[in-house]
């Protein structure tokens, strides 16, 4: 079976380091690209630069939006060592540049004697009593035609003019079509979820992402993982916002954040 998400992240080889690539139509929010789609797409490029299959590390610059277009992905490692091997990724739609990155990829992720841990995955309902995105608003994004959101109930007051006051969100993420959650996906659902503050202002909009940082923790089971947001500053038309997500064995398997600016 050929899975939608395989699909939106394909990379053809054009040679010396540059690929070519498709910026999907449907994963987008408001007519933009989604972040974590971005993401997504770049780190295809860089596996196939790198040829090593796990985006261990990455850090995005997002430069200009773009949707429904073809573009190019320039990449130049920088350096392959045992274990991961690090390499630079421009996304250009045309002279125009959409994204900048830098990534380490792996075959494997190290491991080690020493363990600390002060993070527990949130309480939850299960998948199947949570809210489905689709009902928390009338203008769902594109991005929910392909992403399976569903959010802890006490999370949706946003949609409903109802917000909590606090920058907190938490869900479950899984594919409509049933493709098993990978490490590739992880970067995809590290930006699936409604933005933290909206729980706080209320004021639903496109929320353009400036950077984004993506760690692989854990390898996912293949389940929907389990997904919570939290900002903690806002100010000067910007906020961070801190993600965490889990198998639903509790195991953390992805961290990221981002810097945004505030909806429009």
């Amino acid at each position: 079976m050929t899975f939608r998400f395989d699909v939106a992240t394909q990379v053809g080889t054009v040679g010396n380091g540059e690929f070519s690539a498709r910026v999907h139509d449907g994963w987008d929010i408001g007519g933009n690209a989604n972040g974590g789609y971005l993401l997504a797409l770049v780190a295809s490029a860089l596996r196939e630069a790198t040829g090593r299959p796990l985006p261990v590390a990455l850090s995005c610059h997002y430069l200009g939006p773009v949707n429904d277009a073809d573009v190019t992905i320039e990449t130049r490692v920088l350096k392959t060592g045992k274990a991961f091997t690090t390499a630079l990724a421009t996304m250009r739609q045309g002279d125009r540049v959409i994204v900048s990155a830098l990534g380490t990829c792996g075959d494997a992720l190290a491991t080690g004697a020493v363990e600390h841990s002060t993070l527990t995955m949130p309480h939850m309902p299960g998948f199947d009593q949570a809210v489905p995105r689709g009902s928390t608003s009338a203008g769902v994004p594109g991005l929910m035609n392909n992403v399976d959101v569903r959010l802890h109930p006490d999370d949706t007051g946003f949609a409903t003019g109802t917000a909590k006051g606090q920058a907190h969100v938490r869900g479950w993420c899984a594919f409509r079509d049933g493709r098993p959650v990978d490490a590739l996906a992880l970067t995809l659902f590290c930006d699936a979820l409604p933005p933290a503050m909206f729980n706080l202002s209320g004021a639903p909009g496109w929320v353009p992402t400036v950077q984004m940082t993506f760690y692989l923790r854990g390898i996912p089971d293949g389940a929907p993982v389990c997904a919570e947001f939290t900002t903690r500053e806002l100010h000067n038309g910007m906020f961070e916002e801190d993600g965490l997500l889990w198998n639903a064995s509790g195991e953390l398997v992805a961290q990221s954040r981002q810097l945004a600016l505030l909806p429009r």
